[in-house]
């Protein structure tokens, strides 16, 4: 299965927001380059109509440059490494690959080589998600990771000590990724294949983890709710600052109170509770 390979030159703040609508359109794995992003698509899943209206979007004031090529797709471990840099989340986790030294001073470490997937803590909603889980109790808790691309949220509920982790992803290849993931971090668990309503979860989940983006959110949200017991707490990301407005209105209608928010970078992450 061939990828399509987009050289995208941009102004450093547009990288964040080029990565995300470009998410949401198909494109599944990213790499920060000194210009701006290299962005790649599965061929068969590429629409290049969605595509050219996010360039168009940005082109003028990003400053966008593109350059398109085609690639075979393969293990990229060897093109990581020579751009994923270890994170770090406060003093909470350290999030490196295992080509990477461990360091000290950290509650947690995770150790994730995200190949083609989405979600190395590199990304403002995903390194909020982590903050976030750091001040929920874990222990005792069922958690769902839905879309969980690398499986790094996942992986974290389970050395935050929940009891039982379930996690899924509607591509082949982070199912992959991240069961690679669960293992290198003591995860005994494999992440499933398909959308929420395609695995159907089965019972209540004490914590639902969901890093989209705000019209997956939108749409699934009721499915979430369903799915949480009374003061069951619910984890979203993947949407803009200026987003939080309409995720909590239709939170609201659906039982859901705001207990948190955090920013960084213009995006956004809430701690909602089940009422």
């Amino acid at each position: 299965m061939d990828y399509l390979e987009f050289k995208i030159s941009c102004l450093d703040e547009f990288r964040e927001i080029l990565i995300a609508e470009l998410s949401a359109i198909g494109f599944d794995s990213f790499l920060e380059t000194e210009d701006g992003i290299d962005a790649y698509a599965e061929a068969t899943a590429f629409d290049r109509g969605e595509f050219e209206e996010v360039i168009d979007k940005y082109l003028e004031i990003a400053q966008i440059q593109l350059s398109e090529g085609i690639l075979p797709k393969t293990n990229w471990n060897e093109e990581w490494e020579k751009n994923y840099d270890p994170i770090a989340v406060d003093d909470l986790v350290y999030v490196r690959a295992s080509f990477h030294t461990p360091a000290a001073g950290f509650s947690h470490e995770i150790v994730i080589n995200p190949k083609m997937s989405f979600g190395t803590g590199h990304h403002a909603t995903t390194f909020l998600m982590l903050r976030h889980q750091g001040e929920i109790t874990h222990p005792g808790k069922r958690v769902l990771d839905v879309g969980s691309g690398t499986g790094i949220l996942a992986i974290m509920a389970h050395l935050l000590g929940a009891e039982e982790v379930e996690a899924f992803d509607i591509d082949e290849w982070c199912v992959e990724n991240g069961d690679e993931n669960f293992e290198l971090n003591g995860l005994a668990t494999k992440m499933k294949l398909g959308t929420i309503r395609e695995v159907k979860p089965e019972g209540k989940f004490d914590i639902i983890l969901a890093n989209i983006n705000k019209n997956i959110l939108l749409d699934e949200m009721h499915i979430y709710s369903e799915l949480l017991p009374r003061d069951g707490l619910l984890l979203l990301s993947g949407f803009f600052e200026s987003d939080i407005d309409d995720l909590n209105r239709h939170a609201a209608d659906l039982q859901l109170s705001l207990l948190k928010s955090q920013t960084k970078d213009g995006w956004a992450a809430l701690i909602l509770r089940k009422e």
